[in-house]
């Protein structure tokens, strides 16, 4: 059931033209909502150019997701990639400061960069993007998180199954079969050390270092050879955390077993011209990607009286949703003990 009294109900355009006037950035009325579920973005268009930018995007971080100390690390992050001359979209310092609070949500202002998704079938593209990738990584490694949390089974696994265990959100016709294969699935997961919660750095050698975390395409703008700016910039670090390398990789591969393997090569030969790749980690592109689908629809549940999420998951929660995780599941669960993708 939606509610009208979540949060993100009193984010009206109103609200949002005066939180940035609060920090004296004025809009000109226009204003456009940006595709993102997890934050409300805006794009606005200002009346004058602040430092040269004619046009802003927002971000209205969700309520109660991260603490402001959290955010700080996301920005601080974003900050580090740009001093390396990676090319972040980092939030804008107004005021001496980027991260800004009015109307009981906390919000940041960057400057807006265009770009369309980048051609992932073009293998220059993936070398590219690799590059950038092991830029980013060499950063990351530098020192870690100390307020963000790492990427384990814990999080995205346990504590996901619990919550939807507990708040019955799985169809009960299907729940016995989807709680033998998510429990096999889990198993199969914490065979791997660096994804075990609280587990020691060294134990099965694989570095935990400072990652994007969520590096799908669609986080990724990219501009034509020939335009100002060409290649990739690297957008949305709300879901940075600490991982294991392979996470910022696997989420750009697509196809049957041939054409992944294709991609993850031209990626990781773009990578190890700035920094090795640690060929152990291919193991866990599948445990990642299961942990992720696990993850997911606890994500859903949680978010469901967000005005947006009934509109937009219509299909979540039928017993034909909950046979296709189970079916999803097992199909994992297979995967995980093939011999991993090579590169």
């Amino acid at each position: 059931m939606t509610s009208a009294t979540h949060p993100y109900t009193a984010l009206t355009p109103d609200v949002v033209q005066d939180a940035l006037g609060h920090i004296g950035l004025w809009g000109d009325g226009r204003l456009a909502a940006l595709n993102s579920f997890e934050n409300r973005v805006y794009q606005i268009h200002l009346e004058s150019p602040f430092e040269g930018h004619a046009q802003v995007v927002a971000k209205f971080y969700r309520p109660g997701r991260w603490s402001d100390a959290q955010i700080a690390e996301e920005h601080a992050f974003a900050a580090e990639l740009v001093a390396a001359e990676i090319p972040a979209v980092p939030p804008l310092v107004v005021n001496g400061q980027t991260l800004h609070h009015f109307g009981g949500f906390a919000f940041a202002v960057s400057p807006r960069r265009g770009g369309r998704r980048p051609e992932l079938d073009d293998f220059e593209v993936l070398e590219w993007i690799g590059r950038f990738l092991a830029r980013i990584h060499s950063v990351g490694a530098a020192r870690p998180f100390v307020e963000r949390p790492a990427l384990d089974v814990a999080g995205f696994g346990h504590e996901p199954r619990d919550w939807l265990i507990e708040h019955r959100m799985v169809a009960p016709e299907v729940q016995t079969a989807w709680s033998a294969a998510l429990g096999e699935a889990l198993a199969l997961i914490e065979a791997h050390p660096v994804l075990r919660a609280n587990a020691p750095a060294d134990e099965d050698g694989i570095r935990r270092i400072r990652l994007h975390g969520d590096c799908h395409p669609g986080n990724i703008l990219w501009t034509p050879e020939g335009q100002p700016g060409a290649g990739p910039h690297f957008v949305d670090l709300d879901d940075a955390r600490t991982g294991p390398a392979v996470q910022d990789l696997w989420m750009l591969l697509s196809g049957d077993r041939r054409q992944q393997t294709q991609q993850l090569g031209a990626l990781v030969d773009g990578y190890e011209q700035f920094r090795p790749f640690d060929r152990r980690e291919l193991v866990l592109i599948e445990p990642l990607r299961t942990l992720r689908l696990i993850h997911y629809s606890a994500w859903i549940a949680r978010r469901w009286e967000d005005p947006a999420f009934p509109i937009n998951f219509p299909w979540f929660g039928s017993r034909d949703y909950w046979q296709g995780q189970v079916d999803m599941l097992v199909e994992q669960i297979e995967e995980m003990q093939n011999p991993p993708l090579m590169a």
